[in-house]
């Protein structure tokens, strides 16, 4: 009764406060069958590349969060991982293939990146050591990090013009690296080949024919060195921005069984030179939604070249060049993120790794502190994501007659029923919704993104909501519910409200603990302007969802 009571005191006080307009409304659930399949680490964090001297519109954000120089001791990133137990966390970025392994035969001299006129991204090639190699494994197998590693492309090729870079991949510095990894045991759980060379590229290209021989060449060579191993890690490729006649091609070239994972980058809101104009992009859903015909795409190259792959999101920043210095780490990131891991996870998308975990303006840790920016709270798994929603995606959608609600529902992990992810991107609009079970629920992939329109009489839509939560003699008769604000209804603000609560770090440095406020089944759910909810129905009957707990 107390924890109902604080909820309709925080929800109270949010409306008084925020609303100006109520919208009365239903969503619809499709429970019989999932329309879509996530993996258990679904959530991954990149770390990346780059030195303190990388800066963006005059401002250096990068400090020493690189691969090379990050603080592996400091005891909020150890918790901070820990906490999202198991992280996949997949090392590269834009310098990973100018980076050499101080191993092997390797015959050029091995020295840190330096600013380089006139080279790739204004930086010389880097090297990565063996006894930071080592470093980074023990932290990972530490923390129970699963590593994705992103090979250097490069090696070997010459550069023909201002972009495009041709001949063969040399192999054999990568060949030591992955000999050496595999005389200490250190366990890769993938290799991913290349970083945005594919298309166009950023900054270099390579024709897709030659990377797909090339691709089969590093098949050829994990699976010969793997050969005695237990454990075979997975071939990732090609870690670009989407081209459809490019990675078609790629498929093609590579051959069946060649490419395990076909991953991808989106950066869909532009530069991060612009706060107000990234901040209008986030708050407004029909210009995210743009995005979704990126991974329908992927979706179908996959399907008709390669469907022996699966998809990934491989880097996702939102804003480019570093992200928003006053927007990518505060509370208004949220949504475009949140909404976009919805997106993914209705077309097959099996990982979606953030950029960063540390590092730029959009790292989940602050890069001085390591203490968590609002996005980490609802990023990683072990926080709300990773705790509530489960590998099977379901069909939703809502009926409210404003384009700011976005509604997807999944299968709960670990437990019966299902749990929804409410965004509401409007500042005025209060939305109060009633929730029910439907078989012709529109999953918005194959359709127009319009929703289904049902009665709207407070009569109906009390009947369809009695009719399907709870079976037969459940003794369940609450739901949990995690709403989130931003502190002072500030946008712009680095704290964020769990049901009107500061998540804020314990004096031992401790993530919070997600603690939700129930409500009657029955009752109507209430989503405040500008907030995100996450809603579990713990009794939901979802054939679907059967026999999943352990997922």
């Amino acid at each position: 009764m107390g924890l109902h009571l604080a909820l309709f005191i925080f929800l109270a006080s949010l409306c008084s406060t925020l609303s100006k307009h109520v919208e009365h409304g239903s969503i619809q659930v499709d429970g019989a069958q999932a329309i879509a399949e996530i993996d258990d680490n679904f959530i991954c964090a990149t770390m990346d590349w780059w030195p303190h001297d990388k800066c963006d519109y005059n401002y250096c954000s990068w400090g020493y969060a690189s691969v090379t120089n990050l603080d592996l001791s400091h005891p909020l990133l150890t918790k901070a991982i820990q906490a999202l137990k198991p992280l996949r966390i997949r090392i590269g970025g834009s310098l990973q293939d100018r980076v050499m392994y101080d191993v092997g035969s390797l015959k050029s001299p091995c020295h840190p990146f330096q600013k380089t006129e006139g080279e790739l991204f204004g930086f010389s090639k880097g090297c990565l050591h063996m006894n930071r190699w080592d470093e980074l494994n023990h932290f990972f197998n530490q923390t129970g990090a699963m590593l994705t590693f992103g090979l250097n492309a490069l090696c070997g090729r010459n550069k023909v013009s201002e972009t495009i870079w041709e001949g063969d991949w040399d192999p054999s510095n990568a060949k030591d690296l992955i000999n050496y990894t595999i005389s200490k045991r250190y366990k890769v759980d993938s290799w991913e080949f290349g970083n945005e060379l594919s298309g166009k590229g950023i900054g270099a290209s390579v024709d897709a024919a030659q990377y797909g021989k090339d691709l089969k060449n590093l098949k050829q060579t994990l699976n010969t060195l793997y050969q005695n191993s237990k454990f075979k890690p997975s071939l990732i490729a090609p870690g670009g921005f989407y081209e459809k006649e490019w990675f078609d091609k790629l498929l093609q070239a590579s051959g069946s069984g060649t490419v395990d994972v076909l991953s991808h980058h989106i950066y869909n809101l532009g530069p991060g030179s612009d706060d107000e104009s990234l901040e209008n992009k986030i708050l407004d859903p029909e210009y995210l939604s743009g995005v979704e015909s990126i991974f329908r795409n992927v979706a179908e190259s996959i399907q008709k070249n390669g469907p022996w792959s699966s998809a990934w999101v491989g880097e996702a920043g939102g804003a480019y060049n570093s992200g928003g210095r006053y927007v990518s780490n505060t509370f208004v990131d949220s949504f475009w993120y949140l909404d976009q891991l919805g997106i993914a996870s209705k077309y097959n998308t099996k990982v979606y790794c953030r950029q960063t975990l540390i590092g730029g303006n959009y790292g989940l840790l602050n890069t001085t502190t390591f203490t968590p920016n609002p996005d980490y709270y609802r990023q990683v798994y072990a926080l709300l994501w990773h705790q509530l929603m489960g590998k099977s995606v379901l069909a939703a959608s809502n009926d409210a007659s404003s384009p700011f609600l976005r509604t997807y529902a999944h299968c709960s992990k670990g437990r019966d029923g299902i749990t929804l992810l409410l965004i509401n991107f409007s500042n005025r609009n209060r939305f109060i919704l009633t929730v029910g079970g439907g078989e012709n629920v529109s999953s918005g992939i194959n359709e127009d993104a319009k929703s289904i329109r049902v009665e709207k009489s407070f009569s109906y839509r009390l009947k369809r909501t009695f009719s399907w939560v709870g079976r037969k003699g459940s003794d369940i008769t609450f739901r949990e519910e995690y709403h989130l604000t931003a502190k002072d209804y500030n946008l712009r603000s680095q704290t964020m409200m769990l049901n009107g609560i500061p998540l804020e770090l314990s004096n031992d440095g401790e993530i919070p603990t997600m603690t939700p406020v129930q409500s009657n089944v029955h009752s109507r759910i209430s989503i405040a302007p500008l907030s995100i909810a996450f809603i579990v129905y713990p009794d939901f009957d979802a054939p679907a969802c059967n026999g999943r707990k352990k997922h």
